[in-house]
């Protein structure tokens, strides 16, 4: 996998652990503070998409993983 399928791939799973802690209706409810999670991912991948820099990406480019789509 690259790097930019992994950064997605990773961020969709975040999003949608932490709708499952934070929904009060789910199953897993923790707290309704872990929306402030998925808010957080969205801001990241908004500033990604318009600077064109992912801090996540650069990471698993250090540790060798293929850069690209």
């Amino acid at each position: 996998m690259t790097t930019w399928r992994i950064v997605h791939v990773v961020a969709g799973l975040f999003i949608l652990l932490s709708l499952a802690l934070g929904a009060p209706g789910s199953p897993v409810f923790v707290s309704q503070w872990w929306l402030a999670f998925t808010a957080f991912v969205g801001i990241n991948l908004m500033q990604s998409g318009m600077t064109r820099w992912c801090l996540m990406e650069s990471l698993l480019r250090k540790v060798g993983v293929e850069s690209g789509c």
